[in-house]
């Protein structure tokens, strides 16, 4: 799988090298190399902890355990981000005859995972922002 490409100047912007040296490599292949983890083995899955889940790779706090919800699908599941600005959608058409809408972390441009709609969950947005646990890092509420 190719390396995320985006024609996109991000904040916190660091070399391949720099990366693969912050992160284990299944951090890399998920968050740099838009991976995906294997379903229901991440940390994240079914977390009850309150608190501000962030970016793995720079920190930033992406959701809240408020909009965690339980969608049986193997990765947390998210109505809606924390602030409309703290991720960024692209328009992902890697599996042939499905597209789907890519979500990366707006600070460092890491892969999160995907959005999807109207499968009808019963949340306020409708949305299933399905993210992959080791794209995250949960700060738990003091």
């Amino acid at each position: 799988m190719s390396e995320l490409q985006s024609d996109r100047t991000y904040p916190v912007t660091k070399s391949d090298e720099q990366w693969r040296a912050e992160l284990t490599p299944q951090e890399f292949h998920v968050l740099r190399e838009a991976g995906t983890e294997r379903p229901f083995v991440g940390a994240y899955t079914d977390a009850k902890t309150v608190g501000v889940y962030a970016c793995r790779a720079c920190g930033t706090e992406l959701f809240t355990s408020e909009t965690k919800f339980e969608s049986h699908c193997g990765w947390p599941s998210f109505y809606a981000p924390l602030a409309g600005d703290t991720v960024e959608y692209i328009e992902d058409r890697s599996l042939p005859g499905r597209p789907r809408v890519e979500v990366r972390c707006a600070t460092c441009g890491s892969h999160l995972g995907h959005v999807f709609e109207g499968e009808g969950y019963e949340t306020p947005t409708d949305q299933r922002y399905c993210i992959n646990s080791i794209s995250l890092t949960l700060k738990p509420a003091s």
